[in-house]
């Protein structure tokens, strides 16, 4: 499985005031208990201390804290962490001393970045012993190993660090730098860097932890990164300071692992995933136009620091939300459907508005998607200040409706003081079937289809009569799947469900039939009624007793999964077999081939849209709702598929 996904870790080790060797001991064992991470990070000065204060300027100290970094750097790998450690150290070079972040790989250092803003107010000296990273003049260091020894190692606010084949590429930035205007970590990653590593000393005073959490978040989210901060824990507090031990590692503006004041020695630790990044990228196209990127120099070591053996593992350890388009929280939940209500009803209000649309014409089916669109558009008249009347539903029965749809639609309609109107199709169907020479008892796909047309016609023609529009019924997850009819319900003048996937449509039902359960029962009883029914477009003729007989998820497979996989594909571009392990994992009570054939029958139909699009001469293009019904075109074969059906 291709995959990119990276184990980082930040620690907020127990330090020793001016004592390095106590201090690269305690790394020692944080690196040892974790060696299974791709980076681990360490805070600000941490083989020294952040509060060694005048001791910065006592050769023997800052000595002592290159040997052990040395010792630190040869133990670590030695006792098999194969990873990156970043350490905070005070380091010489241009007869100046800098506040640096010092990269261990392979035994010995390998880079070292120095802080760009240096605090000068407040409860901070920082420029009273360290030189700014602009005050450099050298892009490398002399650094001297146990052996006796020196080699160069580069130095500066201008480095980069990726791994052997370049799958993750990391930049640095340092406590004050996160809070400055325009911070380091901006142009590092317009460079190329998909990681960025914050060491920290932020001392604590009251909210200040808030708004350091939304600055890493932020800033996260604003470069498309993934954030890693290391803060000073309260081992560093001393007469007039309290640290906290502040850590976060955040992707993309969500925050993955968190701690505040913990226990020293204690690492937060998150699987990371840099495909996400990179995707997240170049999905945003004003990603690289917001400012020219630094040139940067970049160091490259010598062995991955992605494990592909590992990716499964990985997986496993980060666990995805079963329904991602539906939050989990019951207060977010209600909170995202109160958005989406408020969005669907003020682009319909808007639309009516500007129209000069008398009516908002819908059929109303006694389905989710059309009980959705309906209580759309009473809230739209609501905004308006119009009646509920004002909205024309309009219920057209024929062979496959059944006695309990039929009359959750009449009753829907009735109870909320909408125009409600009764239109069979039959007739009309039986006429047109005719008139083509379509045997009667022929139930294929255009016996289906020429209903969704009739209905379709029958809307549109009352729209016109009625100085109205169609508002349209049809969801996101239908519409990716081609699962509506071509110049049928495919069709409307304003659909307010288009960016709703099924799932999202069923909490925003229920969340609806919620919200009027105290002053409106009977519509809420005929919501939850109208959630219980089965999923089906009811154009199959029902059997003897009634009973329905055709149901869209036993043909295509849960809607839960065909959500799981048009999340993941569009929101972070993950390929097929990515996907399918994913959905594995989010719903072990499925079998892996259930799961597996329903993936390939998502992306079987996904592609066949995009297919259509391509290959027709004229008509709608790229943008249309929906190029296929259930069979107007053909499929494409396995081998026009085969990109997307290659799962193992």
């Amino acid at each position: 499985m291709r995959s990119q996904l990276l184990t980082v870790a930040a620690a907020a080790p127990r330090v020793h005031i001016a004592a390095p060797e106590r201090n690269a001991r305690e790394m020692l064992a944080l690196a040892v208990e974790n060696a299974d991470a791709g980076v681990l990070l360490f805070p600000e000065l941490a083989i020294t201390g952040y509060t060694c204060a005048d001791l910065f300027g006592q050769t023997r100290l800052l000595d002592a804290a290159c040997h052990w970094v040395n010792r630190l750097a040869k133990e670590a790998w030695e006792k098999g962490f194969k990873g990156l450690l970043a350490v905070g150290a005070p380091v010489r070079a241009d007869n100046q001393l800098f506040n640096c972040l010092v990269f261990l790989h392979g035994g010995a250092p390998v880079a070292v970045v120095p802080k760009s803003c240096l605090p000068n107010y407040g409860e901070f000296y920082e420029k009273r012993w360290f030189a700014p990273a602009s005050a450099r003049r050298s892009d490398s260091v002399l650094w001297p190993l146990e052996n006796g020894e020196c080699i160069q190692v580069p130095f500066g606010e201008d480095l980069l660090v990726t791994d052997r084949t370049g799958a993750v590429v990391l930049g640095a930035e340092i406590c004050e730098d996160l809070w400055a205007p325009a911070p380091p970590s901006g142009p590092a990653c317009l460079a190329g860097a998909d990681l960025i590593l914050n060491p920290s000393a932020s001392n604590e005073t009251v909210t200040k932890s808030d708004y350091r959490h939304q600055l890493v978040a932020g800033q996260s989210a604003r470069c498309d990164c993934v954030y890693v901060y290391a803060g000073a824990g309260d081992t560093e507090s001393t007469t007039d300071l309290v640290f906290s031990g502040h850590g976060m590692i955040c992707e993309n503006g969500r925050i993955l692992a968190e701690q505040l004041y913990p226990a020293p020695g204690s690492v937060i630790r998150a699987v990371v995933d840099i495909e996400r990044v990179r995707a997240d990228r170049m999905r945003h196209g004003s990603y690289m136009e917001s400012m020219r990127p630094g040139v940067y120099r970049t160091v490259r070591l010598a062995a991955d620091l992605i494990d592909p053996d590992a990716q499964m593992e990985l997986l496993a350890r980060r666990p995805e939300e079963r329904l991602p388009f539906v939050p989990g929280d019951p207060a977010k939940l209600d909170g995202r459907c109160a958005e989406i209500a408020h969005i669907q009803a003020a682009g319909l209000a808007r639309r009516l508005e500007a129209s000069g649309a008398r009516r908002a014409v819908i059929g109303l089916s006694g389905g989710l998607d059309s009980t959705l669109a309906f209580l759309a558009a009473l809230q739209a008249m609501e905004r308006l200040g119009r009646p509920a009347s004002d909205v024309l539903a309009v219920s057209m029965p024929c062979v496959g409706t059944t006695k309990r749809t039929f009359g959750n639609a009449a009753s829907l309609a009735q109870l909320t003081g909408a125009e409600y109107r009764e239109i069979p199709i039959k007739n009309a169907l039986d006429g047109h079937l005719a008139d083509i020479g379509h045997p009667a008892d022929l139930y294929d796909t255009t016996f289906e289809n020429a209903q969704a047309r009739e209905r379709t016609q029958i809307l549109m023609d009352l729209a016109n009569q009625e100085g109205g529009i169609v508002v349209g019924t049809g969801d996101l997850s239908e519409l990716a799947l081609g699962w509506c009819t071509y110049n049928g319900d495919q069709m409307s003048m304003y659909g307010v469900n288009a960016s709703v996937p099924k799932t999202l449509v069923q909490a925003m039902v229920a969340w609806h039939a919620r919200r009027l359960c105290d002053n409106e029962p009977r519509i809420t009883r005929v919501l939850l009624d109208i959630l219980d029914t089965p999923i089906s477009p009811e154009l199959l003729p029902v059997a003897e007793d009634g009973a329905l007989v055709q149901k869209t998820e036993e043909t295509l497979g849960k809607y839960d999964l065909h959500d799981f996989a048009l999340y993941h594909m569009l929101r972070n571009g993950y390929a097929p077999q990515r996907i399918l392990e994913m959905a594995c994992l989010a719903y072990p009570e499925v079998s892996r081939e259930t799961v597996r054939t329903t993936l390939k029958t998502f992306y079987r139909r996904f592609f066949t849209q995009q297919f259509k699009r391509s290959c027709l001469p004229d008509g709608p293009k790229v943008g249309s709702v929906s190029l296929s019904p259930r069979g107007d075109w053909r499929m494409p074969s396995d081998a026009e598929a085969a990109e997307f059906l290659d799962f193992e």
